[in-house]
């Protein structure tokens, strides 16, 4: 079996409007296995893409088993679905957001996120549970639904530590979270209460939470803690009468500031 490491370069000339466009590809390919003709890994980092290239797609799709697409400003996956013996995916440094829509990969075991723009962490969760069966390793540092000082420097270490118990819960064929290996005790916890360490933001649009929402003029989201039929004049009632008691005391503080012709 012949198995060889080598580099080389691909340019790609794409055409906007009337100019044409030559990105530099340098592309690393590790392993080749000339009798299957699968290559081990493909690196396609730093080139400003926000998609996945269609000539990536048409000569390597079938071929590549590791798919490394950091330092870019990709914001969806289309054309994923191509790299069907796809093991190891790495997405660090770009522009995913909760839009992300995951392919069916059976099996992909590695997939990282770093430093994206996920928010929400359950629906990506229910993605890849039911799209990423044989998923070992997640990493989601720098997003985020990933609540710790690289996020957000307000986190502390037992929100973290929420986070990893519920999506341990949630995934947990997992072996390794954020590049931290899961641990028998976090099994356990997640077991017994990961269901409950969910952080719920209010779902806004989808009538699943009831808040009078009203839109102001500048398009901004404005909350009203008012109900949402508001009550006219006439349905207010009250009642007027004399009081059968009157406090008199000279100790009353009221009485130092009241003279003798104001009674």
């Amino acid at each position: 079996m012949m198995r060889s490491v080598f580099y080389h370069s691909l340019v790609l000339e794409t055409t906007s409007g009337n100019t044409s466009q030559r990105s530099h590809l340098v592309r690393e390919i590790h392993h080749y296995d000339s009798k299957k003709k699968v290559f081990d890994k493909l690196c396609y980092c730093g080139q400003s893409c926000t998609r996945i290239p269609e000539t990536l797609i048409k000569l390597y799709g079938s071929k590549v088993q590791s798919l490394d697409l950091s330092y870019n400003d990709i914001i969806t996956l289309k054309g994923l679905e191509h790299f069907s013996d796809l093991k190891e995916l790495i997405l660090d440094n770009n522009k995913i957001g909760d839009s992300l829509q995951l392919p069916g990969l059976p099996k992909l075991h590695t997939l990282s996120l770093n430093k994206n723009q996920i928010c929400a962490l359950e629906p990506l969760l229910k993605q890849i549970k039911e799209r990423l069966p044989s998923l070992t390793y997640l990493s989601l540092l720098g997003n985020e639904a990933c609540p710790n000082q690289l996020s957000n420097k307000d986190n502390d270490e037992e929100d973290y530590q929420r986070y990893r118990h519920y999506v341990i819960h949630r995934l947990p064929q997992l072996k390794f979270l954020d590049a931290n290996i899961v641990k028998e005790e976090e099994r356990v916890e997640a077991r017994n209460r990961g269901m409950f360490m969910n952080i719920v933001s209010p779902a806004l649009l989808d009538g699943s939470v009831d808040v009078n929402i009203n839109l102001n003029i500048s398009g901004n989201l404005k909350y009203s803690p008012l109900p949402k039929a508001l009550r006219s004049p006439e349905d207010y009632k009250g009642a007027y009468g004399k009081c059968r008691y009157r406090y008199s005391g000279k100790h009353s503080e009221g009485n130092r500031f009241i003279s003798n012709s104001d009674l």
